[in-house]
């Protein structure tokens, strides 16, 4: 992140606004680092699966499904619940990978939970392309945290996120709240 002064090359003329630069953010817009979305052999989270957790940022293994971090979070400890099995569509998933599915997605919110103190959840499933999944060809439910005043003029203006840390040290927090059976 490089802070810069106020721009004076802005059509031409001062505008008033600090810039701040998130350059490797380019190679996600530009499609050089975003996922594809194809088959197993280009599957982000089938890449995962033979991981290390640390390096497939997998917070978490079931017998059916898995939770690790979103790589583009929306939020810090965005989380995605992915069934192991390579499938695009919520009907596809067995009565027991629905289970645990679902199963996984309370577990994340109580990890976060511990671990972070939010306010509300988002959670959702983009089914397809068209309804905005990233990676439709892969089933992958979200669980984004939310805290009072957590959008801010980032996402309008500057087209970035602030994320207050790394992704490897979210994954490792939530890792180590995963499980209790508190709240």
């Amino acid at each position: 992140m490089v802070k810069t002064e106020p721009s004076t090359d802005f059509a031409g003329e001062p505008d008033g606004f600090e810039r701040l630069w998130v350059p490797h953010r380019i190679a996600y817009v530009t499609g050089a680092a975003r996922p594809q979305d194809g088959g197993e052999t280009n599957c982000p989270f089938c890449a995962a699966i033979d991981k290390s957790d640390e390096d497939g940022l997998v917070v978490a293994r079931g017998q059916t499904v898995f939770a690790l971090l979103n790589l583009f979070p929306y939020n810090a400890g965005h989380l995605l619940i992915c069934p192991y099995r390579h499938v695009a569509d919520l009907t596809d998933l067995t009565p027991t990978e629905a289970s645990e599915l679902m199963a996984f997605t309370q577990m994340s919110m109580k990890a976060i939970r511990r671990a972070r103190g939010p306010q509300g959840f988002n959670l959702g499933i983009n089914q397809g392309a068209v309804a905005g999944a990233g990676i439709g060809a892969h089933l992958h439910q979200h669980i984004v945290p939310r805290w009072k005043g957590d959008s801010n003029f980032f996402p309008i203006v500057a087209g970035s996120r602030a994320l207050p840390e790394l992704l490897s040290t979210t994954r490792q927090s939530l890792a180590e709240h995963w499980g209790s059976d508190d709240r």
